[in-house]
């Protein structure tokens, strides 16, 4: 059987090549090259709006072993995936499992890139290939099959949010409190843990001029590329921050709330992409393991007087949320809904909903 499968190139913007073999969908494609140290959940990453436009190389060598979900939905919402698709341009792995076994598994994680035309290779030797982009940073790569030739293509240059967004509103619950999430590309658990918290979800799109509508709490929901592609976002986040009612962001919302309050961002070297992202709580000795997928971070010497640092990744220092120091308004650079990993941080959505009660009181 192997010695039938396809082989294919990826090729770094630097010259590097590696040759491996198919097991997803045989078409060439190109996209940002970046690593992820998660050992499980390659269902919820691969369906991360977060991870659109980007080629993901998994450095836990064995991949595949338990397949994936069947796709069952319940009020609209995906039980086992984060979005409705497959977002990543291309998964680069060391070993494929070509056995599966799971007691929730419909399909194998090949099949399921043939299906939704995503290529997949394995046999590479991942390691000497992370090494290069903690070394250089990610950079641009593409998987090439036989003659099939492609151009580099960078996504940041790009509206990525535009695409992961939906079109139209959709009401997700019948709960107390009446949360407008604004949709950057937004995970399906953040819904799931709103709404087991009582909230009524509107979802929109990340464009929508929600100034007029009314709503007991603003949600801000992480998503792909660049912060600063989302000057709509923030203009509309900006008019809310001049009120007082309760704001919440997760990963790009982080950063989108931190931009509309007059902070800068940046692009990070190679970004945070794992289960074990340790995160302090600033002004204690509080230290929770987090999930995270971002590829840019706020600037901590940018944050304004009215606001503050309100965890810092204790690896590299780096800002990983802020909250205004008066009004009700937080944010995560992190995952606190995870999906997949730790759940160690999801007491703010309690925050968040708690911050609602006082604010309708």
């Amino acid at each position: 059987m192997l010695s039938t499968l396809k082989k294919a190139k990826l090729i770094l913007e630097d010259g590097t090549e590696f040759v491996g073999k198919s097991f997803g969908s045989e078409k060439s494609i190109a996209g940002e090259v970046v690593f992820y140290t998660a050992m499980v959940g390659y269902p919820e990453s691969l369906t991360d709006p977060s991870y659109t436009g980007q080629i993901l190389v998994s450095t836990y060598p064995m991949i595949g072993n338990y397949g994936i979900p069947d796709d069952s939905v319940t009020d609209h919402i995906h039980d086992f995936f984060e979005s409705d698709k497959i977002h990543v341009s291309g998964l680069i792995i060391s070993d494929y499992s070509h056995e599966y076994s799971h007691w929730n598994a419909g399909k194998s994680l090949g099949d399921w890139l043939k299906r939704d035309g995503i290529p997949g290779l394995f046999d590479i030797d991942t390691r000497a290939l992370t090494k290069i982009l903690r070394e250089k940073g990610s950079m641009l790569g593409k998987i090439e099959f036989e003659d099939e030739t492609v151009d580099f293509y960078d996504p940041n240059y790009d509206n990525l949010v535009a695409k992961a967004s939906i079109n139209q509103p959709q009401v997700y619950g019948n709960g107390e409190y009446k949360v407008l999430l604004v949709d950057c590309g937004t995970k399906n658990n953040i819904i799931r843990c709103l709404i087991s918290r009582g909230a009524t979800v509107k979802r929109v799109p990340w464009d929508y001029d929600y100034t007029n509508e009314t709503y007991d709490g603003l949600f801000i929901s992480n998503g792909p590329g660049d912060p600063a592609m989302c000057d709509v976002t923030v203009d509309y986040l900006s008019k809310a921050l001049d009120g007082d009612k309760p704001i919440m962001g997760i990963c790009l919302g982080n950063q989108l709330l931190a931009r509309a309050a007059g902070a800068a961002t940046y692009k990070m070297k190679y970004g945070h992409r794992s289960h074990n992202q340790p995160v302090l709580l600033k002004g204690t000795n509080r230290c929770f393991i987090t999930s995270q997928n971002h590829g840019y971070a706020i600037e901590n010497e940018t944050i304004p007087s009215d606001w503050e640092a309100l965890f810092i990744n204790v690896n590299d220092q780096s800002n990983e949320g802020i909250r205004h120091k008066t009004k009700p308004f937080f944010s995560t650079q992190f995952h606190p809904e995870a999906a997949s990993g730790p759940v160690d941080t999801e007491f703010l959505f309690d925050d968040f909903i708690e911050n609602i009660k006082k604010s309708k009181k």
